[in-house]
């Protein structure tokens, strides 16, 4: 079965950029839509990107134009470049992969990481 990982999250200050991996391992990646998600305590869990099968992709509006999302075949990773930081962008990021084309809510993923911490302070 797929498992994914992510890593690359660190601490930036605000107006800085990060690139966050979600590399899988077992399965290629191509037969799944692969979403990023965020989490901050107390809050709902937020969709931030997805890519499907075909390298179609969506965004949420809070992120839009300043995220991008991309998947390297040959070393089965989905990246999520984040640029232009804020301290709203603090979260815990988690990639998630489901199989087929569609980009699902959050509760039709199968399969997650344990997440990458990214804080943006001063």
């Amino acid at each position: 079965q797929l498992r994914v990982v992510e890593s690359g999250g660190d601490l930036v200050q605000p107006g800085g950029s990060l690139r966050l991996s979600c590399a899988a391992s077992k399965v290629a990646l191509d037969y799944y839509a692969i979403g990023w998600f965020r989490q901050v305590p107390g809050k709902e869990n937020e969709e931030v990107s997805c890519i499907r099968t075909d390298r179609s992709t969506t965004f949420s509006d809070s992120v839009k134009g300043r995220f991008t999302i991309s998947k390297d075949s040959a070393k089965n990773t989905v990246y999520l470049e984040m640029n232009s930081l804020s301290p709203e962008d603090t979260a815990v990021y988690y990639c998630a992969a489901r199989l087929g084309w569609h980009c699902p809510t959050a509760n039709i993923y199968t399969i997650w990481g344990q997440g990458t911490q990214v804080t943006v302070s001063s």
